[in-house]
Parts: C-alpha cells; structure tokens; sequence
C-alpha cells in the first residue's frame, strides 16, 4: 500500500511566510545537491524572491489545517531575454516527512492552472541528478525531457548533471490571437 495521501490548503504564498519556506528550503541547499546554491539565502533574500514572484508568477503554499507549511511551489523566469516571456520556470519543495503524500502533484497541478491562466506557454523544469522521485514526479503531470546538461553544477566536491524537462500550459499567450 502506498503513502496516503495530505490533503493541504493551497494558498498564495506571502512575503511574510518567507522564514517557514526557508526551513523547507535550507535542507535541501546544506545536504543535497537538489538545489545548486551552496549557501542558504537569508530570510531577507528569501523574502524578496517570494515578493518577486508573486509580481509577475505565481508561489502557492500547501499548510495543514493547523497553518503549518508543509511545502511550496513557485514559478519565475526561465532566462531574462523578451522573447522567452511566455515561458516559466517552475519549481518545488516539500518538507521532510511530509513527501510521498501528493503535495507535489498538487502544489504543481493548482500552480500550472495559475499559470496558464496569467498566459504563460510554456513550463520549464531542472532537476539534478539522480532524482528519480522529482522525475517521476515531472513525468506524471506531463512533462517531456528535452535535454540533460552533464557536469552543469559542482557541489559536495563532485560534478551534477541536470535533466531539463517541459510541459504545455497553454497554446497561445493571453496577448496573442490564435
């Protein structure tokens, strides 16, 4: 029998849920190689960026019926030049314990709704390697691997590969008639 799975509340993320979602964060940037950054951004930093993407993205919070986060989901920009506009970077993180649960698909599946709604193309995901969770993860709510960027990141004195993946959200931006 597999795990069962959480119900969560989804809400928009705020600037000040920024120290609860850096709990969540730190451990994946002080002891694995899931997230290439090799210092654990400050609550001030964190705080930006969940400022920053709330200004032009989406960042959804999953919380027990007790108000506890127990992960997040967030998109941003995939690179900075105009013509990727239509295209986001996506991203999750759920805390430990509380993985296996469906926080995941369902964090993803209300963040792509966002999204696509706000008249975003294209989804864009990285995942270092090995991560055969995420990429079940990725997989099963429709991604396709389109390319793997080999010894991309050097972390915990070894070389990381990362797997990019990508999904539809939408056929044509809110902007652009069809």
């Amino acid at each position: 029998m597999g795990p069962t799975t959480l119900p969560a509340l989804l809400r928009d993320a705020t600037p000040a849920d920024a120290p609860a979602l850096l709990a969540i964060y730190a451990p994946f940037v002080t002891g694995t190689a899931v997230s290439f950054e090799t210092e654990v951004p400050s609550v001030e930093a964190f705080r930006a960026r969940i400022a920053k993407a709330l200004g032009g993205w989406a960042w959804l919070v999953a919380e027990d019926a007790q108000g506890h986060c127990l992960g997040y989901a967030y998109g941003s920009a995939h690179r900075e030049r105009a013509a990727y506009r239509y295209c986001t970077e996506v991203s999750a993180y759920i805390a430990p314990g509380q993985r296996g649960r469906g926080l995941g698909r369902q964090l993803y599946t209300a963040l792509f709704d966002r999204l696509a709604a706000l008249g975003y193309c294209t989804a864009l995901a990285g995942v270092a390697q090995p991560n055969d969770a995420s990429m079940a993860l990725h997989r099963a709510l429709g991604f396709s691997v389109v390319g793997t960027y080999q010894r991309a990141g050097w972390k915990f004195g070894a070389w990381h590969d990362i797997t990019w993946l990508q999904r539809p959200l939408r056929e044509w931006p809110l902007d652009i008639a069809a």
